[in-house]
């Protein structure tokens, strides 16, 4: 069987095709993993290195009675 010039420009756009898919699809996943480090690395820079510990003053004892 003999392809013919629409046969072959068929075969090659559907090629070009995937390809970019391809380029696509790996480009995003790039930019999701570097999107998540960032997260991380900012949730770490934001949470506090100390616990946070509130001391009871007569006043707050007092509104617990």
């Amino acid at each position: 069987m003999k392809l013919t010039l629409v046969d072959r420009w068929a075969v090659a756009s559907q090629q070009r095709s995937r390809r970019n898919a391809m380029v696509a699809t790996t480009r995003l996943t790039q930019l999701r993993s570097e999107r998540r480090e960032v997260e991380e690395y900012l949730a770490t820079r934001s949470a506090p290195a100390v616990p946070v510990v509130v001391v009871p003053t007569p006043a707050r004892l007092a509104a617990h009675r």
